[in-house]
């Protein structure tokens, strides 16, 4: 039922594999390509339609990947370019697409180019980083690095500092040098060579900075510089991209995802997962979630970016914790309220995004500081011990925030290590994995799998769900969060108690008529006026 004027990635579904949590194939405890290839089979099974592979590429994993040292060659803890041309091959048979995690902003260290410019200002590489001259002693400016300390490292041999936004082993590439620009979107299109079938581009808003007015991202070259890559690398036919950009409101979003094909095809943006975060600090202070407000975020993005872009929609990836600890419910009612997310989310307009675990409910860990491996985890607990903090406050703040809860390892099966690994895995394995796992779900019609299931089938079938209209319902409602998608041949209903009470369901007259779709319960309720704890109904009309 597709339309032929609609790109495939509109009416499609996307999974996010976190390679070395995903699979191993070879005992050493990281996941690796030859892993995800023994999955492909899963992943026809849920439906999905293509993998945004988090980075595979060389590096020296001082951020998990994300500080790259070759973007032409794949790191040997997780296999070789042939296992990724395999990848590539093999999941095209299956229907799947490979979308490779571009890191643009910034490299590693350990790149050529790197190397190269710390030999001499007169280096030709030199000017693929940004360097401003000091005394070693006062930085260029106060700027602070996102995973703590200077945004500034001094190399006394050249009596510079370079800039780094993130860790000090990943300087940030100098955007406005055309060599660097021209080297990188020859890059991408070698990976389109490869059979590639689009690209996510990580912190894409950095690409435009200007460091000495404390422009960090979003300069006046970032959307030019973003036009031009699309130019040189994003037209062929059927290739996606999407931009990961943390600043985005509206009106951005509309310039990224413009749908004359300028920039990118969509975009990430992370309104609503700011919601439980106090407005000017940092992520790990915690505020409660103001769930009318959290509705209103929502809707004002399905409405305003209606046929002017195109957007994300996701609860989970690698940078977030599990949406079923954070938003819902992990204990009695895990199961259904993870469906309620799912339900929700899905009956929207956009391209979802399935993160690794996310399809079976998994669940944040308990870490204790010393399990964790994340730098950003690592580095927060160090800054606020010296800062007074308890150790209560730092592991509560890990459980409910850390990146690493998205990264302990894929659950399997109920057998030793969750059956990622025959090793010691690189980060510790969830110990629920003996009550969710895959191989417990899959063919069960009331698992969280089959729901996720269903919503993906539909989502092919069902043409409102791309290019109908949004409509809130109950906005100012406490405990619902209900909407209604037109098209003008049908209608979709979905109505999702957010929470974990029973509450009167005053939309229940309008269910009347309506095909159940998809639910969060396997059988009927008894009072069709109330909807019971995390319950969520998708109905079609018409």
């Amino acid at each position: 039922m597709k339309h032929p004027e609609t790109p495939w990635w509109k009416q499609a579904v996307i999974y996010q594999i976190y390679p070395r949590s995903f699979c191993d194939s070879n005992g050493d405890g990281i996941g690796d390509l030859p892993g995800i290839l023994s999955k492909l089979d899963y992943l026809q099974t849920l439906g999905i339609d293509a993998i945004w592979l988090s980075p595979v590429f060389r590096s020296p994993q001082d951020d998990n990947g994300y500080d790259i040292s070759d973007y032409q060659d794949i790191d040997p803890i997780f296999g070789t370019l042939e296992d990724m041309d395999a990848l590539i091959r093999e999941a095209g048979k299956r229907g799947i697409r490979i979308i490779m995690d571009l890191v643009l902003n910034h490299s590693s260290d350990e790149h050529r180019w790197f190397k190269e410019a710390r030999k001499s200002r007169d280096n030709p590489y030199h000017d693929f980083y940004i360097w401003r001259d000091g005394d070693g002693v006062t930085p260029p400016n106060d700027l602070k690095a996102g995973f703590g300390g200077s945004a500034w490292e001094w190399v006394p041999e050249l009596g510079q500092y370079y800039f780094h936004q993130f860790s000090v082993k990943q300087p940030d590439l100098n955007w406005d040098n055309p060599a660097l620009r021209a080297e990188l979107y020859r890059m991408i299109n070698w990976w389109t060579d490869r059979g590639v079938g689009g690209f996510r581009l990580d912190v894409v808003d950095h690409l435009g900075k200007d460091p000495d007015h404390g422009l960090m991202k979003c300069a006046p070259t970032l959307h030019p510089y973003i036009r031009e890559m699309s130019r040189a690398a994003f037209q062929r036919p059927g290739l996606v991209t999407v931009g990961e950009a943390w600043s985005a409101d509206v009106e951005e979003a509309k310039r990224y995802s413009n749908p004359d094909g300028s920039e990118l095809s969509m975009v990430f943006q992370f309104e609503h997962m700011k919601i439980d975060q106090i407005p000017g600090k940092e992520k790990w202070e915690r505020a409660p979630i103001d769930f009318v407000t959290l509705k209103k975020i929502f809707s004002r993005w399905q409405k305003e970016l209606y046929g002017q872009g195109w957007n994300s929609l996701f609860w989970e990836n690698h940078d977030l914790p599990r949406s079923v600890s954070r938003f819902a419910d992990d204990g009695t009612y895990r199961v259904e309220s993870a469906k309620m997310l799912a339900i929700l989310l899905h009956g929207m307009q956009g391209t979802p995004y399935v993160y690794q675990g996310e399809e079976l409910g998994m669940t944040n860990y308990d870490f204790r500081v010393g399990e964790c491996r994340d730098i950003e985890i690592l580095n927060m607990a160090r800054e606020r011990r010296a800062q007074g903090y308890s150790e209560e406050w730092i592991r509560d703040a890990i459980r409910r925030k850390g990146r690493d809860n998205a990264r302990t390892p894929m659950q399997w099966d109920a057998s030793p290590n969750a059956g990622f690994t025959t090793g010691e895995p690189w980060l510790v394995v969830n110990p629920n994995y003996r009550e969710i796992n895959a191989e417990d779900q899959v063919g069960r019609d009331d698992s969280v799998f089959a729901c996720y299931q269903t919503l993906i089938r539909l989502r092919k079938e069902l043409p409102v769900l791309t290019d109908g209209t949004y409509e809130p319902l109950l906005e100012e409602d406490a405990r619902i969060f209900a909407y209604r998608r037109d098209d003008g041949k049908n209608r979709l209903l979905v109505v999702c108690n957010f929470f974990g009470e029973s509450v009167e369901n005053p939309l229940c007259g309008e269910e009347k008529g309506g095909r159940l779709l998809v639910s969060s319960y396997t059988e009927a309720g008894t009072d069709p006026d109330l909807l019971r704890p995390y319950e969520a109904k998708m109905l079609l009309f018409g």
